[in-house]
């Protein structure tokens, strides 16, 4: 479909225009180091929670939302990053999204207490739901039919790559000490990078909009305020042991999207620019897609914190120890993309079908091992299935955004890209609290030993039944990715 169909203009990169491919390749890197960043952001601060505990003095309650006030900013202003970007320029949002990032990411690194440190994630939860919008609508603006694949792709191995390596990476900074900083590196790393990000990109990055988009303030309000009375209580709810209030509250947001629904009829038929274009999910492969997304961000919310405490608590590893095991499921996941993106154009659906097939026999096995050697399972033992399962969840998340995505029209690329995402933090946030019901319920906050090992391996059957619903619902997905 054209730009002047779709009512979208662009323009070319201010530098590098006479080499195209190299400025391509470029954006690609600039926009897939932004999304690495957000990505690690989100679980880096899972090893180092303790160093700030006894740095900063921060309770318990404060130390969740150190985490939570991101993860839940960010939900929070997917759709409308998205949809800002589309108005006033993917490029523009993108460059001022990172640039508030970099800010931010400061702010964490100086903070001088749990509650300077807990705004200053918020901040950064924030900007983060400006610039990520903008990597999958780069991307797919810049990259035709023919090469999208492989560039959503890589977009959905570093997606998952990111939140395995980033306990790993919190782990390692926090360790290392660098300059007696202790664990403010894990957020200072991000000046670095985010300024070089920054400075190509105004270089590098096309330029792209839908004048025609109007701004929806009434909608932005209905769709925060819906996701955060669903959010919030699925964060938190597991810490106070599902009070009744938490079930009306997240009851309450489910009817705020309903009236959110109705508004955005009602804003297509008054001037036709809705914050979220609802004749998307006319589209049986966005619909698909995103439900499958949804189920993915849900599985990963519930095996990995599940599987790190088997590691640690179960087997008694050292966080370097149990370290192994993300470093085996990163070479897989890595793997599985590469063979995802050689193999998509030509199988189309086919190809994370058969990851989700994988990863699910993968996780027999891996219950079996649970069963039969319980917590005196060696640390080889315990990492070496994580290749078998992250190659087939590579195998997913790399060609997933591509299937859903790649028939969407230009001029509603950020809303696209808001909406695929927040799928993602919603399932993330279900699967966590999903974890409280099928993991932490049947063991006691200081059990160690044989009680992990058999919550682990039971969880496990609700991570196999989930991925089994994944591979029934890539069946409406694109038999290939793009037309003969």
């Amino acid at each position: 479909m054209s730009h002047a169909t779709d009512r979208t203009t662009s323009s070319p990169p201010r530098a590098g225009s006479s080499a195209p491919g190299r400025a391509r390749s470029v954006t690609l890197a600039v926009v897939l180091t932004a999304e690495l960043m957000n990505a690690l952001d989100g679980s880096v601060v899972y090893t180092a929670l303790p160093s700030i505990a006894a740095d900063t003095g921060a309770t318990a309650a404060a130390l969740q939302w150190i985490d939570a006030a991101y993860v839940l900013t960010f939900a929070l202003g997917l759709i409308t990053g998205g949809r800002l970007g589309d108005r006033y320029g993917r490029r523009r949002i993108f460059l001022a999204g990172t640039a508030f990032f970099t800010l931010s990411s400061l702010l964490c690194g100086i903070a001088s207490g749990p509650d300077l440190l807990i705004a200053a994630r918020v901040l950064q939860g924030a900007a983060a739901a400006v610039m990520v919008p903008q990597v999958l609508a780069t991307l797919h603006i810049t990259y035709d039919e023919g090469s999208r694949a492989k560039a959503f792709g890589l977009y959905g191995t570093v997606m998952s790559l990111g939140s395995v390596i980033g306990p790993v990476l919190g782990g390692v900074l926090n360790q290392a000490d660098l300059f007696g900083l202790g664990w403010r590196p894990i957020f200072l790393i991000n000046l670095p990078i985010g300024i070089a990000a920054v400075i190509l990109g105004r270089h590098f990055l096309p330029e792209s909009h839908d004048r025609t988009t109007r701004l929806d303030p009434l909608g932005m309000f209905l769709s925060a305020l819906g996701l955060l009375l669903i959010t919030l209580p699925l964060t938190m709810g597991g810490e106070r042991d599902w009070p009744i209030w938490m079930f009306a509250t997240m009851a309450v947001g489910l009817l705020v999207l309903t009236v959110f629904l109705v508004q955005q009829k009602s804003k297509m038929r008054k001037d036709g620019s809705p914050m979220v274009v609802l004749s998307l999910f006319t589209g049986r492969a966005f619909s698909a897609g995103l439900a499958t997304q949804l189920a993915f961000g849900l599985l990963s919310g519930i095996f990995f914190l599940s599987w790190v405490m088997f590691m640690q608590n179960g087997l008694g590893l050292t966080p370097g120890q149990a370290a192994v095991g993300f470093v085996a499921a990163s070479l897989g996941e890595m793997g599985g993309a590469w063979l995802a993106m050689s193999l998509v154009a030509r199988y189309g659906r086919a190809v994370p079908q058969a990851g989700a097939l994988l990863a699910a026999a993968s996780l027999c096995g891996y219950h079996h091992l649970v069963t039969a050697q319980g917590s005196g399972m060696r640390t080889v033992l315990a990492a070496a299935p994580m290749l078998a399962v992250g190659f087939g969840l590579g195998m997913i998340g790399a060609p997933l955004a591509d299937l859903t995505l790649g028939r969407v029209a230009h001029r509603h690329a950020g809303s696209a890209s808001g909406l695929f995402n927040t799928a993602t933090q919603l399932g993330v946030a279900l699967g966590t609290a999903l974890t409280t019901v099928v993991f932490f319920t049947h063991i006691s906050a200081d059990t160690r030993g044989p009680a992990v090992s058999t919550a682990f391996a039971d969880s496990l059957w609700y991570v196999v039944g989930t991925l089994i619903t994944m591979w029934a619902l890539m069946l409406l997905l694109p038999k290939r990715t793009h037309t003969d």
